[in-house]
């Protein structure tokens, strides 16, 4: 049975989707852009929308009951390979023990022009990981 996440601590889905979707113990994240709660694009570079992304990530995963712990898999998208490093470095930040899999994607243009774009895919309360809440 599907069940939609939703929190306003978060941007709202910008188009017609949902901010993730929980089937099972899986959560799926859609992906999310450097937007405040209000839908404003923050402004810095690209270290401030890559953390702008954790906290709206933070957010839509403690309203499904998850966390970062629970994060099987993260898709990151990159406007330019060349900011990989400083992404890298905030992206750890997150994931400091546990480390999920992952894949880093450069391409030609994201949502609303923003730098960097986040999705995770987590398996809630499996009971297998050592790091388990």
């Amino acid at each position: 049975m599907l069940k939609t996440i939703a929190t306003s601590a978060a941007p709202a889905a910008i188009g017609p989707y949902s901010q993730a979707v929980q089937f099972g113990n899986l959560l799926f994240t859609s992906g999310q852009i450097p937007l405040d709660a209000n839908g404003n694009l923050v402004e810095g570079g690209v270290a401030e929308q890559t953390h702008q992304v954790f906290r709206n990530l933070e957010a839509i995963l403690r309203e499904a009951g998850a966390s970062f712990r629970d994060v099987v898999k993260a898709t990151v998208f990159i406007k330019d390979m060349n900011t990989f490093a400083t992404i890298n470095e905030i992206y750890a930040s997150y994931f400091q023990e546990h480390k999920p899999a992952r894949s880093t994607v450069e391409v030609a243009r994201l949502p609303k022009d923003v730098l960097v774009e986040i999705e995770l895919i987590c398996a809630m309360n499996v009971g297998t990981s050592p790091t388990e809440k």
